[in-house]
């Protein structure tokens, strides 16, 4: 068997693919993007079809080009007093393709991109990323409060 095969790409070149998006999020984050949640899924993707500018949204799709898994780099999250941006966010992997890399793949992606718009630290919070996080030397800094409960805080210093 073989290494799983996938790319990331921006969501601005693939905005047909919301719609599937913002079901995952309602999935994912109910309490904010559920029914009665406060968040707006559809409206936090559209703004993050860019390709040059913060927020941004990536996409890994499987080698029949369907979507098995996003992430964002935006200007604030969850935890966003412990520090000023750019937050990786949104960071979701289909159940059938986690353990493939996909979501490690991700976040190097994310931490390119944040570097290339000019930042010299990126932050995330997360109650299931940490192990990916620490094995690309991300810093856990703090914990903050979701609606899920209390969650780790993370840095990740980017230029040299």
């Amino acid at each position: 068997m073989g290494e799983p095969i996938f790319k990331i790409e921006y969501l601005a070149d693939r905005p047909a693919l919301e719609p599937d998006l913002v079901r995952w999020y309602a999935d994912a984050w109910a309490p904010w993007y559920g029914p009665g949640g406060a968040g707006d899924a559809a409206s936090d993707l559209a703004a993050c079809r860019n390709r040059d500018a913060i927020p941004l949204c990536l996409v890994a799709l499987d080698e029949n080009d369907q979507p098995v898994g996003t992430a964002a780099l935006k200007s604030d999250s969850v935890g966003a007093e412990t520090g000023s941006g750019p937050w990786l966010a949104a960071l979701l992997v289909t159940p059938a393709e986690r353990g493939k890399g996909i979501a490690t793949a991700l976040v190097a992606r994310l931490e390119f991109e944040a570097e290339r718009l000019g930042s010299s630290k990126i932050y995330t919070s997360t109650e299931t990323a940490g192990r990916i996080l620490t094995r690309r030397d991300w810093k856990k800094i703090g914990h903050t409060s979701s609606l899920r409960g209390q969650i780790d805080v993370y840095r990740k210093n980017l230029l040299s």
